[in-house]
């Protein structure tokens, strides 16, 4: 673990750098292929067009909503839940972006086309961003809190904003989207490895991680699974697995405790 605040920033600065500027040297521009809309499970029930799809998003406002109250309940304010009260501000933003993502995605889903992709990707890059921020506080220090979290939550959204403008110049590029998606993950699980946590709790981040490690696969495998089951497709699994990945996170924060209740908890060693 590196326990040196200096080298804890140097090092996720260079990381950041080097992962971002790889991928975009490597990747040319991206557009959306038109074949993403064809999911597999197309039934309408009840007079819901594609309606597994649609409805399966309901575990994100659940699990959303119930992190808000969370939030603004008594059991937020413990002492043991956040030592630095600027760390509370990245888990709101969390649970907002995860309820509009519920919502935004059944709107997706019941008319699935570019137009409607901007409000399912543009609150997930802010439920993103919210928990990467979260991150960074608890394993970095906490005035990342303070300081990047509009930052990068307006970084989330223009990378949804710059991909639709592009598709509107036929000229589609979803690289800085994919960075905002799929860097965090990668910078989760490297302070993971490498920065020592604040808090108990690891083991509901290892666990979500790995849920919405999942969830990708089995989005990829949409088509295969329809088919195997002639139920539920892999589409629909998504959702709910990345439910039980946001799931994690509340967890998470409803159990945790200060692992250095002794110690100076600014983050400075």
């Amino acid at each position: 673990m590196i326990h040196s605040l200096p080298w804890r920033i140097g090092l996720m600065v260079v990381v950041t750098a080097a992962t971002i500027v790889g991928y975009w040297i490597y990747a040319g521009p991206t557009p959306q292929p038109l074949s993403y809309h064809n999911f597999a499970d197309q039934r309408t029930m009840l007079g819901v067009p594609h309606a597994c799809n649609v409805l399966s998003n309901l575990p994100f406002v659940i699990v959303g909503i119930w992190g808000l109250a969370f939030m603004a309940g008594a059991g937020s304010r413990r002492a043991e839940t956040f030592i630095d009260p600027s760390e509370r501000l990245p888990y709101w933003t969390y649970f907002v972006g995860l309820t509009l993502t519920g919502i935004g995605s059944a709107y997706y889903h019941a008319n699935p086309n570019n137009a409607t992709l901007v409000w399912d990707r543009l609150p997930l890059t802010i439920a993103f961003m919210g928990l990467f921020t979260a991150i960074l506080a608890e394993r970095v220090h906490p005035w990342c809190a303070r300081w990047l979290l509009a930052p990068l939550v307006a970084l989330g959204a223009a990378s949804v904003f710059y991909w639709d403008w592009t598709e509107s110049q036929r000229a589609g590029d979803l690289r800085p989207y994919f960075t905002v998606q799929f860097f965090p993950l990668f910078g989760l699980a490297f302070m993971l490895l490498l920065y020592p946590p604040r808090y108990t709790g690891s083991a509901d981040l290892v666990a979500s991680l790995a849920c919405y490690a999942l969830a990708k696969i089995v989005e990829i495998l949409d088509t295969q699974i329809y088919a195997r089951t002639d139920f539920v497709s892999g589409h629909t699994l998504k959702h709910l697995v990345a439910g039980l990945a946001a799931w994690f996170i509340l967890h998470m924060l409803q159990v945790r405790k200060p692992i250095f209740a002794g110690e100076d908890q600014s983050g400075v060693t």
